[in-house]
């Protein structure tokens, strides 16, 4: 099955199926029919895509209900390490940490439920990610985690000397600080 469970109730780890030969690669990188086969029926209705560069890391960000975004996450160009943290009140995974590194090479994508602060850190020169959300961006009810946490302890991959952050990423609050809005 190319959905693999995570420890995180709803966070999956999916892995296509590709097809290689002489001519490249073929892959169907979102197919509705398989997500609702695997117990995930929802509607995407924004595609976002963003280019960075070596050491930008960005997050950790979500939106607040009833805004709040499922989110599906892949890597086009270059490579990522695709950090999450569950802030779902209850949930036997509260307050921790799964990263995964998404790249073109190995093809893995990242479904994020609601209830998950998001964030990636770049490992190659450029990366080129994409992903698609279920729910329309909100500006009102965008929040974030501070990404330097230091009870999350999130290695980025990235040494302190080259980490690129923007000026909303520096201010945003620690963990213990943040809004309870999501409820397991």
């Amino acid at each position: 099955m190319p959905f693999e469970e995570t420890e995180f109730l709803g966070l999956y780890v999916f892995e296509p199926v590709v097809y290689d030969d002489s001519r490249g690669f073929f892959f169907e990188s979102f197919n509705q029919k398989l997500l609702q086969e695997n117990g995930i029926y929802l509607n995407f209705v924004q595609d976002n895509h963003s280019k960075s560069s070596y050491g930008v890391i960005r997050g950790l960000h979500f939106q607040k209900p009833p805004h709040a975004q499922v989110k599906f996450i892949r890597v086009i160009q270059g490579a990522i390490l695709d950090v999450v943290v569950d802030i779902r009140i209850g949930s036997p995974t509260y307050g921790k940490v799964f990263s995964i590194e998404l790249s073109a090479e190995n093809k893995k994508q990242l479904f994020i439920p609601a209830g998950f602060a998001h964030g990636f850190s770049v490992l190659t020169p450029t990366a080129e990610v994409l992903y698609k959300c279920d729910k329309f961006y909100n500006k009102e009810s965008e929040s974030g985690i501070a990404f330097n946490d230091p009870e999350l302890k999130i290695d980025w991959k990235i040494p302190a000397g080259n980490m690129i952050v923007s000026e909303k990423d520096l201010n945003q609050p620690y963990f213990k600080n943040i809004e309870p809005v999501f409820r397991y």
